[in-house]
């Protein structure tokens, strides 16, 4: 038994527009703000039937994940803010002699499903038996990919499925059934250079993969800051350059599924101000002149007493995908967004798709903790 890796594919799911990329990350931003308070998730599933769903990204990541014996091979999307897995949007459940119905009833974002168990082949080393499954009947919001692969905290299924108090992610029955040796995944990804879809990322379920890595991975527990303990959540301290604090003791979460580093209105007001970047009425982002941007400093991020530095180079959007957010060629934009709402209230901040591509994360169900190391990406001068 030894950890698996599985490559993904990663692509950016709205071009046209840096002011979508914004209004998409702002809506999965409000859904983890209000749905996770005041009384937990499942209390939200059970009134709403709704919350943070992959359709809000855009950045996405699919994998082709077998469902059945004999398989039906699907491509799902992989979302670290949701933990059901579902298919049926593109195209139609397959049944065979491993599928079983449980007669019950799912209920999470965008879809109305029935639960069934089936076999499900992530690779030819990872076949899960009896994985939960949602089978939608219909699905809103979705093209050419046919469900989610929900790799998020096991919480986030509490009473999706009726009848059910929590539903075992795929994660949780690959290391039940002795398939890998640790109930934890690792994300890699190489920055992003085209938007058409380049197979530039990998999971490893059952730990880290340490050929991708450059330093020992930093492990901090899952945050007990409310809502973003729901979630992938961790405290951070974030500083620009030497001594601008931008966010002090504050709780934040790691998050595949939203595309920029978004940063509380008071912490994005302080960073635009050390900064001079003025917002760009075309796309939505922070944009700089040249002169501006060879004086941009580092920011870092200090988490379980390791700093992370996220260099000036890292906190532009690619050049040359400029075109991809309505932008013009060779000019800068900044990847850092506001959050909406001041700091101090749970969700300071959320580290994703920008942030990542820079660093290597694992995500720790074991032992409830988030971990985080440095890539040969992570210095590089790809933008």
């Amino acid at each position: 038994m030894s950890i698996a890796a599985v490559p993904f594919v990663a692509r950016l799911s709205c071009r046209g527009s840096g002011k979508e990329i914004v209004a998409r990350d702002l809506a999965r931003a409000r859904k983890i703000m209000q749905g996770m308070n005041p009384h937990g998730p499942a209390a939200f599933h059970e009134a709403l039937c709704s919350g943070v769903d992959v359709t809000d990204a855009g950045v996405t990541y699919t994998a082709s994940v077998g469902v059945g014996n004999p398989a039906t091979d699907y491509t799902l999307l992989i979302d670290t803010g949701s933990s059901n897995t579902w298919l049926g949007a593109d195209k139609k459940y397959v049944k065979t002699n491993t599928s079983k119905s449980t007669s019950k009833s799912v209920c999470v974002p965008t879809l109305t499903s029935l639960s069934v168990t089936d076999t499900v082949t992530i690779s030819s080393d990872l076949v899960i038996q009896n994985q939960s499954i949602g089978v939608a009947s219909t699905a809103q919001g979705f093209n050419d990919v046919d469900g989610i692969l929900g790799v998020g905290p096991v919480d986030l299924t509490s009473s999706t499925v009726s009848g059910t108090d929590s539903v075992p992610t795929v994660t949780d029955n690959l290391f039940a059934q002795g398939l890998i040796p640790n109930n934890s995944l690792g994300i890699f990804y190489q920055p992003s250079t085209s938007a058409n879809g380049d197979m530039n990322g990998e999971l490893t379920f059952g730990g880290s993969d340490s050929s991708k890595i450059t330093s020992d991975v930093t492990f901090v527990p899952i945050t007990s800051t409310s809502p973003a303990s729901h979630y992938w959540g961790i405290d951070q301290e974030v500083t620009y350059g030497q001594s601008t604090s931008l966010l002090s003791g504050s709780a934040g979460i790691v998050d595949t599924g939203t595309t920029l580093l978004l940063l509380a209105t008071d912490a994005f007001q302080a960073y635009q101000k050390a900064t001079g970047a003025t917002i760009d009425q075309t796309t939505g982002l922070l944009t700089l002149s040249e002169s501006q941007f060879s004086d941009l400093q580092s920011l870092f991020f200090s988490i379980g007493g390791t700093t992370f530095e996220m260099t000036p180079n890292a906190q532009i959007w690619p050049r040359s995908l400029n075109s991809t957010i309505g932008g013009e060629e060779g000019k800068i934009y900044l990847v850092a967004a506001d959050l909406g709402s001041q700091s101090g209230q749970g969700l300071d901040f959320i580290n994703g798709f920008a942030f990542l591509q820079r660093f290597y994360s694992v995500y720790d169900t074991g032992n409830s903790q988030v971990g985080l190391a440095t890539t040969a990406f992570t210095d590089a001068e790809t933008n």
